[in-house]
């Protein structure tokens, strides 16, 4: 199951590098976003949840660690009943709305993540309407924000080089999870079994304390949660 995990990521990312740069600015000038300083895009209601590369983590940790909670949607759970995710995220209040977020502005907006720094100019893998698989950019079109504005060639090969410089980061990083869980699962006897991570995920969502290994620094972080924090 994780082999084929890292393969089908590895091949993932060896298809974003070979990605036309120049695809990929057209894109970005015919999208032409600009914000409106709406705020809803740092918000639950639009974005699920911000995940952070490990670069952002340590930038968040030097601000304040209580800013960063493991990252939803756990890939693994053992036969013990621990999860694990490939990363952090950023808490958000029980509005649902960023908890750096205060009065629609960033409180930190010059030190801001850097998917927030990108959004929504976002490449994933998805087919189109024909069935081909192909990256496109999918970030809450036509919902929030203002679009069809003018963008130069040079901001826009700015733009999209600081994308494709975030998802290799991102699927490296995914990789690099991979891995250390097969190392984890090898050298403590464990695997993965659905059935455990079902009823762990019905006991969280009633409250119970979860224990949630976060990958970070190349290592697994212990954390515990619970569905009230």
């Amino acid at each position: 199951m994780i082999d084929e995990m890292i393969r089908e990521t590895e091949k993932e990312l060896k298809a974003l590098k070979k990605y036309p740069d120049a695809k990929l600015i057209d894109i970005i000038k015919e999208v032409g976003f600009e914000c409106d300083l709406c705020g809803m895009c740092c918000t639950r209601q639009f974005n699920d949840h911000v995940f952070l590369l490990e670069k952002d983590v340590e930038a968040m940790k030097q601000i304040d660690a209580s800013l960063i909670t493991p990252a939803p949607y756990y890939e693994f759970c053992d036969q013990k009943g621990n999860f694990y995710v490939s990363g952090y995220s950023l808490r958000t209040k029980e509005d649902g709305s960023c908890v750096l977020l205060e009065n629609n502005r960033c409180t930190i907006y010059d030190k801001r993540p850097t998917i927030c720094s990108l959004y929504p100019y976002m490449l994933h893998r998805e087919t189109d309407e024909e069935g081909n698989l192909d990256w496109r950019q999918i970030s809450g079109l036509d919902q929030h924000g203002c679009y069809h504005s003018e963008i130069t060639d040079e901001d826009a090969k700015v733009i999209a080089s600081d994308i494709k410089e975030y998802e290799e980061a991102y699927l490296e990083q995914q990789i690099a999870f991979f891995k250390k869980v097969k190392e984890h699962f090898k050298e403590n006897g464990s695997k993965h079994v659905k059935s455990v991570y079902d009823r762990q995920m019905r006991a969280f969502e009633k409250g119970k304390e979860i224990v949630v290994y976060v990958f970070h620094n190349n290592g697994l972080e212990l954390c515990r949660i619970s569905k009230e924090e």
